[in-house]
């Protein structure tokens, strides 16, 4: 039986429309109440900006036959999950069915502030995805076929994402991919060696300009890590777990 995308184009473009106009939402209310990071920091600590997305993978489960699912994307202890090298971790969307871990994902985004926050955002995947797995390792989530783990992020379109960017290192020499490669690609290979070293079961990289507000809008960087292959990842594991 083939997949059931769930028509995944057109709600994602919803969801990127959401996703702009909740970040202007969040600053325009904490510039009226005075907070003091009423900057780029209060559009991202105004709320989940990232839930249109949630709402696309949630469709995806119900289109693929995983009728009894237990989904959870609300509410903190809900969404905790135990991990190995610290007690918990919070994820943006869990999936469960009797018992079972069927899927955590994890979304984030970058506006602005790249050369900032790049190395945040890759030692927080390595090591959420490493934590997990050796939870998963040491039967922290019983005894159950591997769960599907992703990582999904959306980036600001802009010239100081897509800018190329050098690096130097004193002792040795930084690896060639990355030697001028522009923020936006710099995801592209994290998403790419995420899959590879079996840290994530799928991981995608999608980049959308602010103006996106309008139209919902967005771009791949790459076939392996775009949003359709994560899509189809996605929706083949929920269909083969409907079939057990």
């Amino acid at each position: 039986m083939a997949l059931n995308l769930a028509d995944y184009q057109k709600k994602a473009k919803k969801a990127v429309k959401a996703f702009w106009a909740n970040r202007d939402a969040a600053q325009i209310k904490q510039l009226g109440i005075g907070k003091t990071d009423a900057g780029s920091r209060g559009a991202v600590t105004g709320g989940k900006n990232m839930d249109g997305f949630v709402s696309l993978l949630i469709e995806l489960i119900k289109a693929n036959g995983l009728k009894d699912a237990e989904i959870v994307r609300d509410g903190r202890i809900q969404l905790t999950l135990p991990g190995y090298f610290r007690p918990t971790k919070m994820w943006d969307l869990l999936v469960l069915r009797k018992n079972r871990l069927i899927g955590a994902i994890e979304l984030k985004s970058q506006v602005g502030s790249f050369g900032n926050n790049f190395n945040n955002r890759t030692e927080e995947a390595i090591g959420t995805a490493h934590d997990l797995w050796t939870a998963y390792r040491e039967g922290s989530f019983g005894d159950a076929p591997r769960p599907f783990v992703g990582w999904l992020m959306l980036v600001e379109d802009a010239p100081g994402s897509r800018s190329p960017v050098m690096d130097r290192s004193l002792h040795f020499p930084v690896r060639p991919e990355f030697q001028g490669a522009s923020y936006l690609e710099r995801y592209n290979l994290l998403c790419k060696k995420l899959v590879q070293e079996q840290l994530y079961t799928s991981a995608a990289v999608i980049a959308s300009p602010k103006i996106a507000i309008h139209t919902g809008v967005f771009s791949d960087v790459s076939e392996m890590t775009s949003l359709k292959n994560f899509v189809a990842s996605f929706a083949g594991h929920i269909a083969a777990e409907a079939a057990r």
